[in-house]
């Protein structure tokens, strides 16, 4: 009985529907599911079992969508299904996807509290993300994951490579407030953000390489994403065909149980790795 009334006296205080506080209860689940996607190895599995996962979560926001989390969660799952699982073979449906990924993002960032951060001026944006704090770093890396991805599908489009500085704007503020997020993701990204030009258009190869190593360091370089990404794009921009050749190679030839808890991205980098040394002999 007391416990019936507590929670009663709960909804009250918070304003949840019976609904509410079952999809919020659930989270600890939600987490234990993507922690146990992280673990798998078997590529077609993991893709399998993204969409249903997803169908659950878009049910969960339709009854919470006001629920931060939730739309965070589904920032990174879009991300992730697009870029493990459609980007280098369908990249129509991935740009889809990256688009319903910084959906969720941003409107995880104006529940918090943000407002009108597609539209808004520049100025506006970066004084938003000025104040934003450690509370909404996930939803940021996400939501910044994700648009810099559809920019790089769209990069032919002046008015996508516009929005550059948005998305850039937002990991720099992961980076000042926990640069080792996700593994050190935000240092990914501005490795790829420097080396992926040359010097006269804003690339920086020395900054790049620094990001690159500090993402290592990070993860006692147990994850292949970091040497995939250099070689990729700064290795190939620096049109070094001896460390894009090294780089991958030993991503392929890296051992399975590397880092168990992210064994998926690890399969992922390493299908990629397989994929971009079939390009060697026409990049360089």
């Amino acid at each position: 009985m007391k416990l019936a009334l507590l929670l009663f006296t709960i909804m009250l205080m918070t304003g949840c529907s019976v609904d509410q506080m079952v999809v919020r209860t659930s989270i600890p689940m939600i987490e234990g599911g993507v922690e146990a996607l992280n673990h798998e190895t078997d590529l077609e599995l993991a893709e399998e079992s993204i969409p249903a996962n997803l169908n659950m979560l878009m049910g969960m926001i339709n009854i919470d969508p006001e629920n931060t989390q939730l739309h965070t969660f589904a920032a990174q799952a879009y991300y992730g299904l697009a870029y493990g699982f459609n980007e280098d073979y369908r990249p129509e449906r991935a740009s889809v996807f990256y688009l319903r990924g910084r959906q969720h993002g941003l409107q995880a960032l104006e529940i918090s509290g943000a407002s009108n951060l597609l539209d808004s001026t520049i100025a506006d944006f970066d004084k938003q993300v000025s104040e934003m704090g450690k509370d909404d770093v996930a939803a940021m890396f996400w939501a910044a994951s994700c648009w810099a991805k559809w920019i790089d599908l769209h990069r032919n489009d002046p008015e996508a490579i516009a929005q550059l500085a948005r998305a850039t704007a937002l990991m720099q503020r992961v980076i000042e407030l926990e640069d080792t997020f996700y593994y050190g993701g935000a240092h990914m990204y501005f490795g790829v953000y420097y080396g992926s030009r040359a010097p006269l258009l804003g690339g920086n190869f020395e900054k790049s390489r620094q990001h690159f190593d500090r993402a290592r360091k990070i993860t006692g370089s147990r994850l292949l994403i970091p040497d995939l990404l250099q070689a990729q794009y700064l290795a190939r921009q620096q049109q070094d065909r001896q460390d894009f050749h090294n780089r991958l190679t030993k991503i392929v030839n890296a051992p399975d149980d590397l880092m168990p808890e992210l064994g998926l991205q690890n399969e992922i980098a390493k299908r990629k790795a397989r994929l971009l040394l079939t390009k060697e002999s026409e990049w360089f």
